[in-house]
């Protein structure tokens, strides 16, 4: 991973390239939930791209823990909740005008 290798000077691969990733989708849905609009699109973006991420880790690497399908089905449930929920409860900022 070329940010890795610029930041930390080593080339990332294995298990820390997938941690490095996962951090990634969670900084990309941080951001979306910060933007003006409903915090949920972030949370809906970091879940479904975790659960997408690690599902096709599990289908193309060659070892998996024994907690990452359950992980992807916990986050494809969330993601699912989420998108599905059409509420606006709990959703208090202002968006400026």
């Amino acid at each position: 991973m070329f940010v890795g290798e610029m930041l930390l000077g080593v080339r990332l691969s294995g298990v820390e390239a997938v941690v490095a990733r996962v951090t990634g989708i969670a900084l990309l849905g941080l951001g979306i939930a910060c933007w003006p609009g409903p915090p949920r699109v972030g949370m809906l973006t970091y879940s479904a791209g975790v659960a997408l991420y690690l599902a096709w880790v599990g289908l193309t690497a060659e070892s998996t823990g024994v907690f990452l399908w359950p992980a992807v089905a916990i986050h494809a449930a969330l993601s699912a909740t989420l998108a599905l929920d059409r509420s606006t409860e709990g959703d208090t900022r202002s968006v400026p005008k």
